[in-house]
């Protein structure tokens, strides 16, 4: 793993729980940090950046303090290597932030069962309030180069808090569960499922355990929020975000080194003698609906009732962790356990022999380390899980190279221990067939899998983890492009300097000039217009835009540019008068006019546009809730309608515009293409019209997109400033030329 010297100062690791305990010693207390591999990350991330060598740096971690840590003594709140800040909130907005929203609602929805969510107003303020409490922590402790990391899901909308309060502070964020689909996501109501992408958006880096739960919440981000993306990139005004795949891991080297301990080697065998030499499988859980535990009872049964010939040779040793037992859901899960292993038994045991070992306790190291390496399956069966470490634990401890692995394919780990016999959880025949298809595997087979997937772990351990997230803010900070584009910009501006015939197709509103609430008020910025002029010298260069003829001579006026007029209704080539290039009735203006009026009447701040060959409603400075929604009914009234001529019902950005079918930018476009055999073809536009172009140029044509959404486009760039610095560049070659 390569090492480097990080530009920050000091990590701060802010989590729901702190990783630590306060216990007595002889004089007084101290503060005892737990053994946890997140831990061992974070003390591993410390060293990459020379936090380590310097003994006066410790590493700060904010999390939710119990009411036993609010008298403690401050200086028993540090040991040699962190500072814990506790978090201390009323016990109401607690139970309603961690026990409501975050486990009650989050955490079911997000697993894919949403009948287990429940959606309290109350809760999610609640959730507010204790982020709120987290900013006012780190606000007091944030200092110039400190790195901030965020973690998991009871924490989505602090980023963004930070983000506002300290403008200039470098955040990180990693979400430690599934990261659902848009469909799940979409049961939030708007205002929550807004302020928490936003809020997880407050982050420079971002960080799933697996590339499909990046592409669920870049959806959700486009749906939601409709932010431009540039490939692992979201592009906000002001910054951009990376959004990337950690697979979280474990510490290889130590449950390598600790199964082959004397103690652990003998408990294993301790175990076997217990269940006179059968043929183990083992699972261990906490008690979650998540977890699948019933799902595995059953195909374990299915497994039983299908091959008589394993009776009595074979035991299924099952622990399940208390977890949440005082709540009734989970008091229901555990009854339901208990009554099928009891029946499983009941059904298949005999006096001697019993197929399923079920407890419900935690285990000691030693003795999770014991069954790893004793058992010859480790059934690993999650109906969800954002990764599972238990299957990669279970590798790690198999030094012997024996064993086999059988994984749901709905956990995260699935898609890095592909050697593992993947099954599906809820397919209790397909359960039962790998049970029957690991016991008897031969050990080649079992030592081959093995091998391949001890190491994939040995190389993508915790340590890793954190280095590749620590890596991922470096290059962040030192890679800021000076452009937020997919274009292969050197050779685009290499082609355009190689050409002799060129045409730019440029649309004005978004493109040419930032969107703006008065659509009059709209203008390119004096250095747009100067890049414009310039590349007309050598160019031609196309303005085709929605907007009306007085507008555009207007606005463009001294600059030898060809303007197109009400998306291709109207042409004028420098120095010559405007050509009418459409030549459809206007009978059907008054009928479309009156279908628009009550929508202007409803919805204050909205208006019609009446163009010579258009009719425009506006409603960009509408503030109705559901005003996108009441602009789809319009446009679906006006498809529904019949009027003298085909005409084009077209839903821009915050319009609707209705023009007669026969002309377009795209018919325009087609039109002024075969007047010269160009070797340059750029078009660059951001709205739903702009899509006609891009269709009608050849496929080698650079056709660009700007801002979101989706498009034909080959190409994108992400802001309207991004539009001009692509100009000025082209300009810039030309001028090195002359």
């Amino acid at each position: 793993m390569q090492t480097f010297k990080s530009s920050f100062t000091r990590l701060l690791i802010v989590s729901y729980r702190l990783p630590f305990t306060i216990q007595q010693i002889d004089v007084g207390t101290e503060l005892r940090q737990n053994s946890g591999g997140l831990v061992s990350a974070v003390l591993s991330m410390a060293e990459q950046m020379g936090q380590r060598a310097c003994s006066t740096t410790k590493i700060h971690w904010v999390g939710h303090g119990d009411t036993s840590l609010e008298q403690a003594d401050p200086a028993t709140l540090e040991n040699d290597t962190f500072v814990a800040h506790p978090v201390f909130m009323d016990e109401e907005v607690h139970n309603g932030f961690y026990y409501g929203f975050s486990n009650d609602l989050i955490w079911p929805l997000f697993h894919y069962f949403p009948s287990y969510a429940s959606f309290k107003e109350t809760d999610f303020q609640y959730y507010q309030q204790a982020n709120t409490r987290f900013l006012e922590e780190l606000t007091a402790l944030i200092e110039p180069g400190d790195l901030v990391w965020i973690h998991d899901f009871q924490l989505m909308m602090l980023p963004d808090m930070v983000r506002q309060a300290m403008p200039d502070a470098t955040i990180g964020y990693f979400f430690h569960i599934p990261f659902p689909t848009y469909e799940i996501v979409k049961l939030l109501p708007r205002t929550w499922r807004y302020l928490l992408l936003k809020g997880i958006l407050g982050a420079d880096v971002i960080g799933f355990h697996t590339t499909d739960y990046v592409q669920h919440f870049l959806q959700s981000v486009s749906d939601v929020l409709d932010l431009p993306m540039i490939g692992s990139r979201i592009v906000l005004p002001d910054r951009s975000v990376v959004v990337k795949d950690f697979p979280i891991s474990i510490d290889f080297h130590k449950f390598n080194e600790s199964s082959q301990e004397t103690d652990v080697v003998n408990t294993g065998e301790h175990y076997q003698q217990l269940l006179r030499h059968n043929k183990l499988i083992f699972s261990v859980d906490r008690l979650d609906y998540t977890k699948g535990i019933i799902y595995r009872l059953r195909g374990f049964e299915w497994f039983l009732q299908h091959n008589p010939d394993w009776h009595d040779k074979v035991t299924f040793v099952m622990t399940v962790v208390p977890s949440r037992d005082k709540i009734g859901q989970y008091q229901e899960l555990k009854r339901e356990i208990e009554e099928t292993v009891g029946r499983i038994n009941g059904r298949f045991g005999t006096i001697g022999w019993r197929p399923i070992v079920y407890s419900y306790t935690s285990l000691t190291f030693t003795e999770l380390l014991a069954l790893y390496t004793a058992c010859d399956i480790a059934l690993i069966t999650p109906i969800r899980d954002g990764m599972n470490l238990v299957c990669k634990e279970f590798v790690a401890s198999r030094h012997d190279q024996k064993g086999v692995l059988i994984l749901s394919e709905l956990a995260g780990a699935a898609q890095e221990l592909r050697d593992a016999l993947i099954i599906n959880p809820t397919d209790t025949q397909e359960v039962a067939d790998a049970i029957r298809q690991g016991l008897e595997m031969p050990q080649s087979e079992q030592e081959r899998r093995m091998v391949n997937m001890r190491k994939h772990l040995q190389n993508h351990t915790v340590f890793r983890w954190s280095h590749n997230f620590l890596t991922a803010f470096n290059d962040v900070l030192r890679e800021q492009p000076e452009l937020e584009t997919d274009l292969p910009v050197q050779a685009f501006v290499r082609s355009f300097e190689e050409s002799r015939q060129r045409l730019l197709l440029l649309d004005f509103d978004g493109t040419l000039a930032p969107i703006v609430n008065n659509p009059a008020d709209a203008s390119p910025s004096e250095v747009m217009k100067n890049v414009l002029a310039y590349l007309a010298e050598s160019s031609e260069v196309v303005v085709i835009s929605g907007r009306n003829r007085a507008f555009l001579e207007k606005t463009f006026v001294g600059i030898r540019v060809h303007l197109v007029a009400e998306h291709g209704a109207f042409l004028k080539k420098p120095d010559q008068a405007w050509e009418l290039l459409d030549l459809s009735t206007d009978d059907w203006v008054g009928s479309v006019r009156s279908m628009m009026t009550p929508f202007v009447d409803r919805f204050a701040g909205s208006f019609i546009e009446e163009k010579e060959t258009a009719l425009v409603w506006h409603y960009r400075m509408a503030e109705a809730e559901d005003i996108e929604g009441q602009a789809i009914e319009l446009a679906n009234q006006l498809r529904g309608a019949s009027f003298s001529i085909p005409l084009s019902i077209i839903q821009g950005n915050k319009v609707v515009e209705v023009r007669a079918a026969q002309h377009s930018k795209g018919t325009v476009a087609h039109t002024i293409l075969e007047q010269k055999s160009y070797d340059f073809i750029v078009s660059i536009g951001d709205d739903t019209t702009d899509e006609d172009m891009f269709r009608q140029l050849p496929n080698w044509a650079f056709t660009v997109k700007v801002g979101p959404g989706q498009s034909f486009a080959r190409y994108r760039l992400a802001r309207q400033h991004d539009v001009e610095v692509l100009l000025q560049q082209m300009s810039n070659v030309l001028v090195t030329n002359e």
